[in-house]
């Protein structure tokens, strides 16, 4: 089967008159139910599964049962539970489009990934998330030019709002507004709300202007000059700033780059490591499970708790009660 089925098959028998138009915006909307990073994903794990059959001369589709449980144990040597997770659902998606029975449901593939669960276990390897320390060390390391301008302005504001590399990029400037308070940001779309309902959360003001997230996205707007358009710029070695969106993969390696700049392991921190960070750093002041949750969009209080646990290792830690 092409690569192309996923999220973007036409139905059948409306090749010819109106019912073609239907179909191809039918196409379309199909295309638009999942977010361009899991359509990719699927994609690419579709690709891998399709080129497996091919080699161990079986059908991709459909498939059996015995294929997909054979397959996933063949992933098991190599891959982490959750890579084969998505693949299986990158199977599964496929063959409903298709108009196929999926065969990942079955009690054969669920128990063989029942075993994979228990072997391999679950749990994923977090990236280090930036703590406040760990931000004014990186934000002493800027550059005094228009790039240091810029990722100090990326840097708090990612941090501040607890932003998703995604939701970070996918700013324009009219999405902001300063007040007396502080920052009102508008996301339009995250990974949480796919259908675009929005959100808003407030930035406020900082006591440190050095680290003050709504001064530095007004001194960044103020010296590149725009009003409209992204919010955050690629960059050139000549300080010339492009009119394109920056990447969500330049905010992993911006992040990654002031840590190296301040002694940290890079490899430990990404993109997340903002969000993350702002999320444990409150949990370790004091905040509120609620507080947090608003700042950070989640919707599931046992995943934020993951954050607050982290957070809160050494504060109200029954050890220090007992005189040690």
């Amino acid at each position: 089967m092409p690569s192309e089925l996923i999220l973007s098959s036409r139905p059948k028998n409306t090749e010819v008159g109106p019912l073609a138009e239907i179909a191809d915006r039918a196409s379309e909307f199909i295309h638009h139910s999942k977010a361009a990073s899991t359509v990719r994903a699927y994609r690419c794990d579709w690709t891998h599964f399709e080129s497996w059959c091919k080699a161990h001369g079986q059908a991709s589709l459909p498939a059996t049962p015995e294929t997909v449980a054979l397959y996933v144990t063949d992933l098991a040597t190599t891959h982490k539970t959750a890579t084969i997770i998505r693949r299986i659902s990158a199977i599964s998606q496929a063959h409903q489009i298709a108009g196929f029975e999926t065969p990942t449901k079955t009690a054969q593939v669920r128990l063989v990934l029942a075993g994979i669960r228990r072997t391999k276990g679950t749990a994923q390897a977090a990236k280090t998330p930036v703590l406040v320390d760990d931000l004014r060390r990186m934000i002493s390391r800027l550059p005094n030019n228009l790039l240091g301008v810029r990722d100090r302005a990326l840097l708090l504001v990612g941090f501040g709002g607890a932003f998703r590399r995604s939701e970070l990029v996918a700013l324009d400037v009219a999405d902001v507004a300063v007040t007396r308070d502080g920052l009102v940001v508008t996301i339009r779309r995250s990974k949480t709300d796919q259908e675009g309902e929005g959100r808003k959360l407030g930035i406020p003001y900082g006591s440190n202007p050095a680290t003050c997230p709504v001064r530095s996205l007004q001194d960044w707007l103020a010296q590149c000059g725009f009003t409209e358009g992204p919010m955050f710029r690629p960059i050139d070695r000549f300080c010339r700033v492009s009119s394109m969106r920056l990447s969500a993969a330049a905010v992993a390696d911006i992040v990654k780059r002031y840590a190296a700049a301040v002694g940290l392991k890079a490899s430990d921190f990404a993109g997340h490591s903002l969000r993350s960070g702002l999320a444990t750093s409150a949990a370790m002041a004091g905040a509120s499970e609620r507080s947090i949750m608003s700042q950070t969009g989640h919707r599931s209080v046992n995943t934020v708790r993951r954050y607050i646990r982290d957070g809160s290792l050494f504060r109200e830690n029954a050890v220090t009660v007992v005189g040690l």
